[in-house]
Formats: structure tokens, C-alpha cells, sequence
């Protein structure tokens, strides 16, 4: 792989795609950005790159074939991150059919578009593509008060998301064991930091607070989950998009577990310190009857990242939760837009 590569990033305009996207201009690469611009899409998540040279944009359903392929056709991508896909647990419970199209559906359609790419290369050019699929830790299933998952771990996915997700990276692997297709798989723990769409945790505490509304907390609040900051987690994709070995598995951790309840009182500690005059905002947590299926524990083993490419966190819990709860004070015009178009605050997946 050459030092500078064209990345045909899917899902770009999204929380984790958009941190692909951004680090990878700044590192001097070409980007094809294909996102179909989904409730959760924000081309606002990419200050600057509508006037940089090196970036392209185009506005594609990834289970849209021919659109696909008119892609590949116009912009010869040296690999393919593969990030777009629908997330969020709480509306796969709700409507599991988006989920099953775009992530399994899609991923098989990009698959065969890589393919046919891939199959008409010279090959000098065909040696150093890759297709890198952006999984989650989400697939293994739940955790108990202790062990990690490696990239051994079984699957065992207990949610519509979960299991859309597993199938999409079985596909993945299947397709480079029969057909040679150059794949690599990463998955990772939970993702935080700027530009993260608010029906998540973290950016909905800090909404939902700085507006003195209640802070749901599901269940008591126990489930652990190991934290990730977004920027750390798109340096290391970058890392194993060009540096991986081609049909291998990399697990991405933040090496931060924490209780849910603990984020969000730390969330609530910063916000007293920073807005003051709503303090003590832990006043407005409000514990509230747990999501179907919600899995004890996760979390991550990364040595195996660590050992093969030299990549760990450079972001701890404490100073990124600090940094993302100063972007969202910062940034009130792009999480107000959000507000104004959506209903990203509303309580779902109660089956």
C-alpha cells in the first residue's frame, strides 16, 4: 500500500465515518466519501472537505448495485472502508428490517461491487486493495464481571443490531475465503466524542442536561461498556486499513471500562464545573425501565493491535469525556440543527 492512498470511505458523513474521513485528509489521502444520508448522516461533520481537492463526495444507497459500481468505475479506490450502516440498538429492536438491508443486504452488495473491482485490476494494481469492514465488540455478545473479548470469542449477538452486524463480517470473511477478495476486520468497543449523533449516551446526557431534562438511565445503570474516543479509533482503522494483515480480525479498545451510571455522573461533574449555574446536575438523573436484551458487559482485549502495529489509546475516559462535553458546549449550532429535524432524544426499543 502506498503511504498515500483514494479511500473509498461508505457512511462517511456519519459519528465514526466522518472521524475516518477527517484524519484521513489530514494524512494527505484522497477520499470518496459514499453516504446514502440517513437520519444520522451530517455532511456538517466534515468542516472544509467540500473545498479540498482530495475529497469527493457522492450520494449512494450501498445496496443500490449500479450506483455502486459507478462509483468503483469513476474513482478506481486503492481500498474501501466500509463504516455505513444503521447502529443504533434501540431502533433495531424497533424496526429490525433497516437494519437486516443495510447491514447485511448492503454489505453483500459492496462485497460484490469490491469484487468485480477488485477481479479487473491489473495485477500490480490488484496487490495492495483492501477491503476493511468497521465492525463491533457488540457481535461477541455479553460479558461477565469478568474476561475480554479477543478476536477468537464467539459470536453470540443478543440484539437485531448485533446480529445484522455478525452477519455482515461473516459475509466479509466468507468472501475473501472464496474468492480471494483481500478483506481485514476490525471491531470495536463503544465509540465517544465529537459530532456524535444525540440518541446516544453520552452526547443525550449532555443535551438533555444543559436543557435541565431528565438524563434516562436504564435499569441502575450497571452495564459496563469499554470506552473509545472517536479520533483515537479512526487512527487506528487508518492503521489497519493500510497495515493489517489481509484476512485477519483486529479487536479496538479504549482500555476504559465504566459503569453506564458512572459516565453519566461524570458527565454531570464536568457540566457543574463548566455551566454551573445548573448544578448539581446529577439531580436530574432518572432511573427508567432497562432495554429488551441489554447486555451485561463488554469489553476489550487490544493487544493483539497493539503487539501487531503498535496502536493504543492515546485519549484516557477522563479527559475525553472532558473534551467532548467542551465540543458540544461549542458547537451549539450543530447539535441545535440536529434538534430541529429530528426526533433523536426520544425513547425507543421498549418491544
Amino acid at each position: 500500500m502506498t503511504a498515500r492512498a483514494k479511500i473509498l470511505v461508505t457512511g462517511g458523513c456519519g459519528f465514526i465515518g466522518s472521524a475516518v474521513v477527517r484524519r484521513a485528509l489530514e494524512k494527505g489521502h484522497a477520499v470518496i466519501n459514499v453516504d446514502k444520508l440517513t437520519y444520522a448522516a451530517n455532511p456538517a461533520n466534515l468542516p472544509g472537505a467540500e473545498e479540498n481537492p482530495a475529497y469527493a463526495f457522492a450520494r449512494v444507497d450501498i445496496c443500490d448495485r449500479a450506483a455502486i459500481d459507478a462509483v468503483f468505475a469513476a474513482h478506481r479506490p486503492d481500498l474501501v472502508m466500509h463504516l455505513a450502516a444503521e447502529s443504533h440498538v434501540d431502533r433495531s429492536i424497533d424496526g429490525p428490517a433497516d437494519f437486516i438491508q443495510t447491514n447485511m443486504v448492503g454489505t453483500f452488495t459492496l462485497l460484490e461491487a469490491a469484487r468485480a473491482h477488485w477481479s479487473g485490476l491489473s495485477s500490480n494494481a490488484g496487490a495492495p486493495f483492501r477491503f476493511h469492514h468497521i465492525s463491533t465488540d457488540e457481535v461477541y455478545g455479553a460479558l461477565g464481571p469478568e474476561g475480554k473479548f479477543t478476536e477468537t470469542t464467539p459470536y453470540a449477538p443478543s440484539s437485531p443490531y448485533s446480529a445484522s452486524k455478525a452477519g455482515s463480517d461473516h459475509l466479509v470473511r466468507a468472501w475473501g475465503e472464496t474468492y480471494g477478495l483481500p478483506v481485514v476486520v476490525t471491531n470495536c468497543s463503544n465509540n465517544y466524542g465529537p459530532y456524535h449523533f444525540p440518541e446516544k449516551l453520552i452526547p443525550l446526557m449532555i443535551l438533555n442536561a444543559l436543557a435541565g431534562a431528565p438524563l434516562p438511565v436504564y435499569g441502575r445503570g450497571e452495564n459496563v461498556r469499554d470506552w473509545l474516543y472517536v479520533e483515537d479509533h479512526a487512527e487506528a482503522l487508518l492503521l489497519v486499513a493500510q497495515e493489517g494483515r489481509v484476512g485477519e480480525t483486529y479487536n479496538i479498545g479504549g482500555d476504559a471500562e465504566a459503569r453506564n451510571i458512572d459516565i453519566v455522573r461524570a458527565i454531570c461533574a464536568i457540566l457543574d464545573d463548566l455551566r454551573p449555574a445548573g448544578a448539581p446536575h446529577d439531580r436530574l438523573i432518572d432511573f427508567v425501565a432497562d432495554r429488551p436484551g441489554h447486555d451485561f458487559r463488554y469489553a476489550i482485549d487490544a493487544s493483539k493491535i497493539r503487539a501487531e502495529l503498535g496502536w493504543r489509546p492515546s485519549v484516557t475516559l477522563e479527559e475525553g469525556l472532558r473534551r467532548t462535553v467542551e465540543w458540544y458546549l461549542s458547537n451549539e449550532d450543530w447539535w441545535r440543527a440536529i434538534l430541529a429535524r429530528t426526533d433523536a432524544q426520544a425513547r425507543r426499543g421498549l418491544a
